[in-house]
């Protein structure tokens, strides 16, 4: 596959924005292979995504920032620039449900998270240490209480840094992230939880839900911010239950849901389809 430039842009709407920015692809010699905008008129708000190869683009690609920036500015313009063959390093932590880790491998090793090289498993327990060893992969082991949690972070930023990650995904990581950390990663951390938050909280949100007899389960996967489990959503799906469901067939669905969503996350961020404005996404297909 050729090498492609990725833009994304957002920026108050105003006309000639598309035409500008199509119009400069074309002028140094870009084929554009996908195009895709979105305004929010009660925000005023403009987005687009648009991706072309770079074979016969005149500009190199250290270049091709400089050529955009006074269109950049001329629109007040937000932008992020990508190109398709740039590796996206990820950490995966996980405390001792392994579901969305066992998922999330088996699809990178099918090739199915693009350009993602998986650098470093962080997890509270030991469980998960046999199998990232299996894998080949880094694993630490960070034993969180009250008192060494400033500690521990302490040490897996480190390693963030050590292993050059650019994202974190949570695959059921139940631990909150604190200010200070989250602030290394703006936007470059996803979490997976079942949708029954806030509805049912503590530890057996679906023993709850049987109680209260809940015909819809669901799962969401969301950006992390400071404020618990209100970060922009990037993803949701449910499923429909009824009464012949025991505790543990509402588990099993809830966890296939887990599994797809936080796939479906994380890859689009991959893709680079994702744009944040406020607390909400555009999400590109």
């Amino acid at each position: 596959m050729s090498n492609r430039a990725i833009l994304l842009i957002s920026c108050p709407d105003q006309k000639g924005i598309t035409a500008a920015v199509t119009e400069l692809v074309f002028r140094h010699g870009g084929n554009i292979l996908h195009a895709a905008q979105h305004t929010d008129a009660q925000a005023g708000a403009f987005f687009m995504r648009i991706e072309w190869d770079m074979d016969g683009f005149t500009v190199p690609r250290q270049g091709v920032g400089e050529v955009f920036r006074p269109l950049a500015e001329r629109f007040k313009m937000n932008w992020r620039l990508h190109f398709s063959d740039e590796k996206i390093r990820l950490a995966i932590f996980v405390s001792r449900h392994l579901h969305c880790l066992y998922d999330l491998w088996f699809r990178y090793q099918a090739g199915q998270l693009p350009n993602a090289e998986i650098k470093l498993v962080v997890s509270n327990h030991l469980d998960v240490e046999p199998l990232a060893r299996q894998w080949g992969l880094d694993f630490l082991h960070t034993p969180l209480t009250p008192e060494t949690k400033a500690q521990e972070e302490g040490r897996q930023l480190a390693a963030l840094s050590a292993a050059q990650v650019d994202l974190v995904i949570l695959a059921r990581y139940h631990q909150i992230l604190s200010s200070d950390f989250l602030r290394n990663y703006p936007d470059r951390v996803i979490n997976i939880h079942h949708s029954f938050l806030p509805a049912f909280v503590g530890g057996s949100p679906y023993a709850q839900a049987y109680e209260k007899g809940v015909k819809i389960i669901g799962a969401t996967s969301h950006y992390v911010i400071e404020a618990l489990d209100q970060g922009p959503i990037i993803e949701q799906d449910t499923a429909r239950i009824d009464h012949r469901y025991s505790v543990a067939d509402m588990i099993d669905e809830g966890q296939d849901l887990e599994r797809m969503v936080l796939y479906r996350a994380v890859r689009w961020h991959l893709e680079h389809k994702i744009l944040c404005y406020g607390n909400k996404t555009v999400i590109f297909d």
